[in-house]
C-alpha cells in the first residue's frame, strides 16, 4: 500500500466530505502538533503522542487565539467550523483515512460542547465594561 502525503489525503477527504475546507485540516494538524508539544513540556516522561479530545480542543482554543486573535471566528466560519463537534468530525475524517490514530475509548462525542465558540473566541476581544 502506498502511503499518501497529507495534502493528497486532505484533497480526498474534502472531495468526500464537503463540510470543511482544506484550511480546517491544515489548522487542525498544526494545532494538534502544538498541543502535543505543550503537553510534553509539562509531562516530559510522556511516551505517547496520543491526547484526548478534550485536551485537543483546549489546545485548539489556545493555538487559534495565539495565531489568529480576533480573526479566529472569521477563519473558522470560512472553513466550515461552527462548534467543537466540527473538530471531532475533522479528527475522525483523518482517522478514517489513516492519518491519525485512535484508541478504543476515543469517540466523536469527546468533542461535544466543551466550550461555546463566542465565549472562547469573541469575548476575549470585546471591550471590558467599566464599572461606575
Amino acid at each position: 500500500m502506498v502511503k499518501k502525503e497529507f495534502p493528497e489525503v486532505v484533497s480526498l477527504i474534502v472531495q468526500s466530505d464537503k463540510r470543511y475546507k482544506h484550511g480546517a485540516y491544515y489548522f487542525l494538524r498544526q494545532a494538534l502538533d502544538h498541543t502535543v508539544k505543550e503537553i510534553k513540556k509539562k509531562k516530559p516522561n510522556l511516551k505517547s503522542n496520543h491526547i484526548s479530545g478534550q485536551d485537543l480542543l483546549e489546545g485548539i482554543k489556545k493555538f487559534a487565539l495565539k495565531q489568529f486573535g480576533p480573526m479566529t471566528l472569521t477563519l473558522f466560519n470560512e472553513w466550515g467550523i461552527q462548534e467543537c463537534e466540527d473538530f471531532g468530525n475533522i479528527v475522525f475524517n483523518l482517522v478514517e483515512f489513516g492519518v491519525l490514530g485512535k484508541t478504543e475509548k476515543d469517540k466523536p462525542e469527546d468533542f461535544c460542547k466543551l466550550y461555546d465558540f463566542n465565549e472562547a473566541f469573541k469575548n476575549p476581544f470585546l471591550p471590558k465594561r467599566k464599572i461606575k
